[in-house]
C-alpha cells in the first residue's frame, strides 16, 4: 500500500467514525425542551389503550424533542393500519418502547393499579370490576380529561342502510330484531330471506366493549341466542373491523380516532353509520351534537409523588404546549 492509498484510507475511516459518532450523538439527545431534567432516562412509564398510542408517541416525542411521522404498516393479508412512529435509532427506539407502552384498555388499568405504569391515556373511564380492583389494592385513580372521540357504529359498505337510531341498536343487540329487512333495506337485492343481521361485539373489559355497555346498552341483556354467538366475541378491535368488512350482514362498533386516523377505511371497506340522525365528524364531535361523543383521559394514581417527572408531564399536558401536542395527534381537543 502506497503513502497516498494509506491517507486515503485513513480519512475514509476517519470520517466514518466520525460521522457514526454524531448520529449516536444526535440519537442520544433526548433532552426535554419543556420539562427541565426530562430526557429517556427517566421518562416515566406511559401506558394505554390501542387507540391512544398515537398520542402517547406524539406526547413523548414532543417532550423529548424527537421528530415523528405517520406510517402505514402492513399487518396481514394486504390490511394495514397507521402509526405514528419517532425518527430515531434502533438503540434509541429500545428505550423508547420501554416507556411508551400499549398494553390496551384494561391491560393498562391493571398496570397502572399495580405500579407497573406511572401514567396512562384511556379512551374511557374505569369500568366497575377494574374500581373494584383498585380498591382492593388501596388505590385511587385520578382520571383527567384531555380531548374528544367518539363511539360509533360500522357497517360493511354493501349494506344500504345510512343511520338507526339508538333504540334501533339497543333491538339488534337484545335480540327484538334481526334482520335487516326490518329496516327497509335489502342486503342481498331479490334476495330477502339472506338480510339476517351479524351483530359483533368485542370481549368485557375492551375499551369499546364497555363504551357500548355504558352509552348503549346501559342495563339492558344481550341476546344470548344470536346465531353461532361466540363466533360474534371479537377479541381486537382490528379483528372486530376486518370482519365487517368481509360480511355485508355485519354491524360492529369501535371508536371516531380508531377507525379514522389508525384503520383509515375508504368507503369500499367500511361505512360508519349516523345515530339518531348524526353522522360522527370533527364538527359533531366537537359540538357534541353526535349522541355518543366521549372523552380521553390522562390517568394518574392519586399517591403519585407530584415531584416525579411523571407528574410533570400530568401537569404539562394541561397547558397550552401539552393541548398543542395533543392537538398534533389529530385528538380533538376538550
Amino acid at each position: 500500500m502506497n503513502r497516498l492509498t494509506f491517507n486515503i484510507v485513513v480519512l475514509v475511516l476517519f470520517a466514518t467514525v466520525f460521522c457514526m459518532s454524531c448520529n449516536k450523538e444526535k440519537e442520544e439527545s433526548t433532552i426535554s425542551p419543556y420539562i427541565e431534567g426530562l430526557s429517556i432516562d427517566n421518562y416515566p412509564i406511559i401506558d394505554g389503550s390501542t387507540s391512544t398510542l398515537p398520542l402517547n408517541t406524539v406526547i413523548a416525542c414532543e417532550l423529548m424533542g424527537l421528530n415523528y411521522e405517520w406510517i402505514e404498516k402492513e399487518i396481514s393479508h394486504g390490511s394495514s393500519n397507521w402509526s405514528i412512529e419517532p425518527k430515531i435509532g434502533s438503540s434509541l427506539r429500545k428505550k423508547f418502547d420501554k416507556v411508551v407502552k400499549c398494553s390496551q384498555t384494561h391491560n393498562s388499568i391493571i398496570n397502572l393499579i399495580d405500579r407497573k405504569a406511572d401514567i396512562l391515556f384511556t379512551a374511557r373511564t374505569m369500568s366497575p370490576d377494574e374500581q373494584k380492583y383498585a380498591e382492593t389494592k388501596g388505590i385511587t385513580l385520578i382520571e383527567t380529561p384531555i380531548a374528544l372521540d367518539a363511539f360509533i357504529f360500522i357497517v360493511n359498505p354493501k349494506n344500504p342502510i345510512v343511520g338507526l337510531t339508538t333504540q334501533n341498536i339497543q333491538d339488534i343487540y337484545t335480540g327484538k330484531i334481526t334482520d335487516w329487512g326490518e329496516f327497509g333495506v335489502e342486503i342481498y337485492p331479490g334476495y330477502p330471506e339472506h338480510s339476517v343481521i351479524n351483530p359483533f361485539i368485542r370481549n368485557p373489559n375492551s375499551g369499546s366493549q364497555e363504551l357500548m355497555d355504558l352509552l348503549v346498552m346501559a342495563d339492558l341483556e344481550y341476546y344470548t341466542r344470536l346465531p353461532i354467538y361466540e363466533e360474534r366475541l371479537v377479541f381486537t378491535m382490528q379483528g372486530l373491523l376486518d370482519e365487517i368488512g368481509r360480511d355485508p350482514n355485519a354491524i360492529g362498533y369501535t371508536v371516531y380516532y380508531y377507525n379514522e386516523y389508525i384503520i383509515r377505511p375508504n368507503e369500499k371497506y367500511l361505512k360508519t353509520i349516523a345515530i339518531d340522525g348524526v353522522k360522527p365528524n370533527k364538527q359533531t364531535i366537537t359540538n357534541r351534537s353526535y349522541p355518543y361523543t366521549t372523552e380521553v383521559y390522562v390517568v394518574i394514581r392519586s399517591d403519585l409523588d407530584k415531584s416525579s417527572m411523571a407528574y410533570k408531564i400530568y401537569e404539562w399536558l394541561r397547558t397550552e404546549g401539552g393541548r398543542e401536542a395533543i392537538s398534533k395527534s389529530e385528538y380533538i381537543l376538550n
